[in-house]
């Protein structure tokens, strides 16, 4: 069993749902949630609460610094087809990601005392897969 350091994680992303997908330069974090659905099933003479499962809502958010090098992100969330993403765990367990189609979101915070960052989030835009 391994273990990973979150420092060689990456973020790739291409600019449309049909592109090409690149590492995203100068990001600190991503993170997905794959909470799932449930629905409430109890019935009378139950003896606690019951569910039934629905449908993954994958979710991912990332953060980082400002690069005027690298528009992927911002293109990307102007695409009409959305953009292609991979988060890999780290970088020394190539093997090691999750993927799928999403509609991207970006944002910029620029504070007078700090680095200008960058951060956004996804939302899945058909089925995704993973590789753990």
């Amino acid at each position: 069993m391994a273990r990973y350091h979150g420092k060689s994680g990456r973020l790739y992303a291409s600019t449309t749902g049909t592109g090409t997908a690149v590492p995203v330069a100068s990001l600190s974090h991503w993170s997905i949630d794959m909470a799932t659905d449930t629905a409430e099933t109890t019935s009378f003479g139950d003896t606690n609460k019951t569910y039934v499962q629905g449908l993954p809502d994958i979710s991912v958010s990332f953060e980082g610094f400002y690069d005027d090098a690298d528009s992927t992100i911002y293109t990307a969330s102007t695409s009409t087809d959305g953009t292609k993403l991979y988060l890999y765990i780290s970088t020394n367990a190539a093997s090691k990601y999750l993927y799928g189609p999403a509609w991207l979101n970006f944002s910029l915070d620029t504070p007078v005392d700090d680095a200008v960052k960058v951060s956004g989030s996804a939302a899945a835009n058909g089925a995704w897969g993973i590789r753990l």
